[in-house]
């Protein structure tokens, strides 16, 4: 196993996590995110579902010697972090309340 590598993405995931349950429980965003963040719990959701992915990534890339276990299992973690990041994608947009100017 890479220490080099797996130590520091389950402590990114660490931090990612720890802000995923802060939106999810408090609505607490990060300052940097607070002007762009619509949907704060969908975004923790988002979150929580890259940092579990990230963790998937390490068990799968650098713990996992099988060759054919660890193929499927990078291949499911690279989904659950497009999943994580669409639905983060997706809090940042406007909701239905969303006033445009519209046509005059």
């Amino acid at each position: 196993m890479r220490l080099y590598l797996a130590i520091p993405l389950v402590l990114l995931a660490l931090l990612i996590a720890t802000s995923g349950v802060a939106a999810v429980t408090r609505g607490w965003v990060p300052p940097w995110n607070r002007r762009h963040v619509r949907r704060v719990r969908l975004h923790g959701c988002g979150q929580l579902v890259l940092a579990f992915a990230l963790c998937w990534q390490v068990i799968f890339g650098l713990v996992i010697s099988n060759p054919g276990i660890r193929s499927f299992g990078t291949l499911f973690g690279g989904g659950l972090l497009l999943t994580g990041i669409t639905l983060m994608g997706v809090s940042q947009r406007a909701g239905g309340d969303w006033q445009g100017s519209g046509m005059p």
